[in-house]
């Protein structure tokens, strides 16, 4: 199952589903309750039209009583209203001339009635004709009389149901009533149209809410992780000249504070701790210099005072040379420490970086004849910055370019302008570097595979050392991309103009 990674999108969709599914809800029960609502008062309507229905009439008097339906039912020309009227005998008295043959009346309770009381039932209608002393129907008159000795009782309650027809629903009642029964079918197409928009409103409006509630969750959750925000801006500054930075607390929401609270505390250890280091190796180094000073001038005083070729000559060469290396270490080391506290010195000069790089080319060919050195650099790069320090740098570069060569292989010095900046590459065949070694090529004192880096003199720091420098110009060094058979470092500065 795939976990969004988001806490602000999740926020947002939990909110979006929450408040559609409330939504959804509300619009379906709201629906059915305005439909039920609508049916409800259509079946009142019909009641009340039912009891008009009581009496008996003549055909012509149906007819009115229909064309009275259409009104009482809202006038809408969308709504039809058909009208059914049989005798007690079932026998039709009226019909609408467009009732529809699918509306099905008899399951309901168009029967034979035998509702009428005994006394009532015994009475023959009489013909007011002598030559037909029965008739289908009876005289008007005592049909009247007959009908004012019925008991005053409200008709009975009417059978009312939704039915589907080819044309649509209709909803119809039937009620039963001494002489007659009435039948009325009334078309529920308008209220479906008005259903229709309704439901279509519900359709339009419950996405845009959607959307609102979206939104503002998505803000309101941008807003809750403001304060996590800052914590990750100033976390990416955290280097060894931003550890002075602290986050107010004044303004930040009072379930974060706490957490900013610890975080400026872990800056101000990390700062402490940092600062301390720094000027330990700073006083270290620098406390080391006048020793290591005093033991090179004297090693080189007894050298020249030693017997030519003798054993004690040799070994004070031997000295003499580890002096020296330890005097580059701890130069390094004082370099690096000065880096870090953003105290490196520069001398700024403007440098023109490609004499420089030829030069350095010709003493790699001094220093490795057995390699190729091949130069193609461009006239006229000038940079702005510390000679001493950019020659530094670039020495270390080609050192390590020559150390880690291969028997019978080659040295590229290439040097462009490229997009307002001094681009500089130095290329060298090699073993490729393992892709684990890759990331951890500039951390100090880190040398790669002992196998392979042991019999190569070193403790890790020119590569370290070189990207401080470049960085204190401005600047950027980088590992190139593995290609088969060399190894690959850029630096870039920026052009100096004019």
């Amino acid at each position: 199952m795939m976990t969004l990674r988001s806490f602000r999108l999740r926020i947002a969709l939990l909110a979006a589903a929450l408040a559609g599914g409330a939504l959804i809800g509300f619009g379906m029960v709201s629906w059915w309750l305005i439909y039920s609502a609508k049916v409800d008062r259509l079946d009142a309507e019909l009641k009340n039209q039912f009891i008009r229905a009581t009496r008996p009439a003549r055909a012509e008097e149906w007819q009115l009583f229909e064309a009275s339906l259409s009104r009482a039912f809202g006038g809408n020309t969308d709504t039809s209203v058909l009208l059914w009227v049989a005798d007690s005998n079932g026998n039709t008295l009226y019909r609408s001339s467009d009732w529809l043959p699918d509306l099905k009346i008899d399951s309901l309770s168009f029967q034979t009635l035998s509702l009428l009381p005994a006394f009532l039932s015994a009475t023959p209608y009489l013909s007011p004709h002598s030559d037909r002393p029965f008739s289908d129907r009876p005289f008007p008159d005592r049909r009247r009389s007959t009908w004012e000795r019925l008991p005053d009782r409200p008709p009975p309650p009417p059978k009312i149901t939704t039915q589907h027809t080819a044309s649509g629903l209709w909803r119809v009642g039937v009620v039963v009533l001494p002489y007659q029964q009435v039948a009325i079918a009334i078309n529920l197409s308008a209220i479906d149209q008005e259903m229709t928009l309704i439901r279509g409103v519900f359709f339009v409006a419950i996405p845009v809410v959607l959307l609102l509630v979206a939104g503002g969750a998505w803000a309101i959750a941008g807003s809750a992780l403001h304060p996590v925000g800052q914590l990750t801006h100033a976390i990416r500054q955290v280097t060894a000249k931003g550890l002075d930075q602290r986050l107010p607390t004044q303004a930040a929401t009072i379930e974060f504070v706490e957490l900013i609270q610890v975080f400026n505390q872990m800056l101000e250890r990390l700062e402490r701790s940092f600062k301390q280091a720094s000027r330990f190796s700073a006083d270290a180094a620098h406390e080391l210099k006048t020793p290591l000073t005093i033991l090179q001038g004297e090693l080189e005083q007894a050298l020249q005072l030693a017997p030519s070729g003798s054993i004690v000559q040799q070994r004070l060469s031997t000295l003499l040379d580890e002096v020296h290396r330890l005097s580059e270490i701890v130069r390094k080391l004082l370099l690096l420490s000065l880096a870090d506290a953003g105290k490196m010195g520069l001398h700024p000069v403007e440098i023109d970086l490609s004499t420089l790089l030829v030069e350095m080319g010709e003493d790699v060919e001094l220093m490795a004849p057995r390699l190729v050195v091949e130069t193609d650099v461009a006239e006229g790069l000038r940079v702005w910055g510390d000679r001493d320090l950019l020659q530094q740098a670039l020495q270390n570069l080609m050192s390590n370019a020559v150390k880690y060569n291969l028997p019978e292989g080659w040295v590229k010095i290439q040097g462009h302008q490229r997009n307002g900046t001094v681009q500089v590459t130095i290329r060298n065949a090699s073993n490729p570097i393992p892709e684990s070694d890759r990331p951890l090529i500039f951390d100090r004192f880190y040398r790669g595979d002992p196998a392979r880096t042991r019999k190569i003199e070193g403790l890790g720091l020119g590569l370290s050392l070189a990207r401080e420098i470049i960085h204190a110009h401005q600047g950027e060094l980088t590992l190139e991309p593995p290609q088969p058979g060399e190894t690959a470092f850029t630096l870039r500065l920026p052009l100096r103009q004019g």
